[in-house]
């Protein structure tokens, strides 16, 4: 109960609350399913809502794991309201894209990226399951999100249709397909904007700061620290003057998580890339920071850095901004229409749009350099008073207000 406290500052009743611990949540880990990993962990998510009905029925139950497929199993076993909280669309029209234009993408691998064969194969796969995911997001009584780029995709979603398997769906035994989905189906889903507790980190003065490029975020493939790391090693050779000792010295620090032996490598992997970058006494890995120590970063850097892209929301662009730290992020998902958006005609964060291969540089015109304090000022005022529209109390009333509108 205390990270939760801390974190949010939100205090609950520990005799309210009761954790259970469900003995197949491997059937929904991405290493217990090699292959046709969306679908394995689907199934194994319908398991392991069974496994937990049997153990108690609820008067609501609310998903907030991306498992849709578990709103099949909840209405077959209970006639009781069922909703979700979705961070993530499972599966998006943009990852049917990159698959149809044989783009290669951390889901999309090269070896079938390059094959016309095994794109097309996935291709109807991902087609197949689109239709599936759409029929189960059909089934909630309220559908939540995250930010306004979550909101168009799952939107879309409950709308798509497919000819082809629209008009197989009609035919027997397929047509009792149909059935699963529910008369009252949501129309559209609703934002419900993350709780981020803003309050302390506003208190951060916003001189001196420490020449510090900051990441914070989990060791993930989509998040892409390799592409932090060929870029700062661009900006230390466009300008060998940061990586001199002394007050131009720049440091690269990334913050994050490791949650399992598969981000463990990965977080060896990165420091195996800054040696062979030649960047290595430039980089700094902090796994599993505690929060008091997150702050501390927070509180020291001069820009804030995320290049995943389609980032869900991107909480930590939120914590950027309240720190008083210039947001650089991927010009893409919930940062660009939500967080690093105009305040009042001032900008709010430097948005680009380069991938991997185009190493994107930190020292472009568009963005302030290293000693820019007035700009860095101007630009820090308006991200923090931009930060504080949003709130956890705010949210907190809308969520409850939602679950009323939709249940009660």
């Amino acid at each position: 109960m205390y990270p939760q406290q801390s974190r949010f500052d939100i205090t609950l009743d520990p005799t309210l609350l009761d954790f259970v611990f469900l003995e197949s949540r491997h059937l929904v880990e991405d290493s217990a399913w090699p292959r046709f990993t969306l679908l394995g962990q689907s199934l194994g998510s319908m398991y392991l809502a069974w496994e937990a009905m049997r153990n108690l029925i609820p008067d609501l139950y609310i998903d907030t794991m991306g498992y849709a497929f578990t709103f099949h199993v909840v209405s077959l076993l209970a006639r009781i309201p069922v909703g979700a909280y979705v961070h993530y669309p499972t599966i998006s029209t943009d990852m049917l894209a990159r698959v149809r234009s044989r783009k290669e993408w951390h889901t999309n691998t090269g070896s079938i990226s390059s094959s016309p064969i095994l794109s097309s194969g996935k291709l109807f796969y991902y087609r197949l399951f689109m239709f599936y995911y759409a029929l189960s997001l059909r089934k909630a009584s309220f559908l939540m999100v995250n930010s306004s780029w979550t909101k168009n995709h799952v939107d879309s979603i409950i709308q798509h249709s497919d000819f082809l398997l629209d008009a197989v769906h009609l035919l027997p035994p397929l047509v009792l397909l149909k059935l699963l989905t529910s008369r009252n189906a949501p129309l559209r889903a609703r934002i419900v904007y993350p709780p981020c507790d803003t309050r302390e980190m506003a208190k951060f003065p916003l001189t001196p700061r420490k020449r510090i490029i900051l990441s914070v975020a989990q060791f993930r493939p989509e998040k892409d620290h390799r592409t932090q790391l060929y870029a700062f090693q661009r900006l230390l050779h466009d300008h060998p003057e940061y990586a001199q000792q002394g007050d131009r010295h720049v440091q690269l620090v990334l913050v994050g998580g490791s949650r399992n032996e598969g981000d463990s490598r990965r977080v060896e992997e990165l420091r195996q890339l800054a040696r062979t970058l030649s960047i290595d006494d430039h980089v700094e890995f902090v796994v599993n920071a505690s929060y008091p120590s997150v702050l501390e970063w927070l509180s020291q850097a001069s820009i804030g850095l995320s290049t995943m892209v389609d980032e869900h929301f991107g909480i930590n662009i939120v914590e950027f901004m309240a720190a008083g730290a210039i947001p650089v992020a991927h010009a893409s998902g919930g940062p660009l229409e939500d967080i690093i958006v105009p305040f009042n005609g001032e900008r709010t964060g430097m948005p680009f749009t380069a991938l991997l291969h185009q190493k994107y540089n930190f020292t472009r015109k568009k963005k302030p350099r290293y000693g820019g304090e007035v700009e860095h000022g101007q630009c820090s005022g308006s991200q923090r008073r931009s930060s504080k529209e949003g709130g956890i109390k705010v949210d907190g009333e809308h969520t409850l207000r939602h679950y009323d509108q939709r249940v009660i």
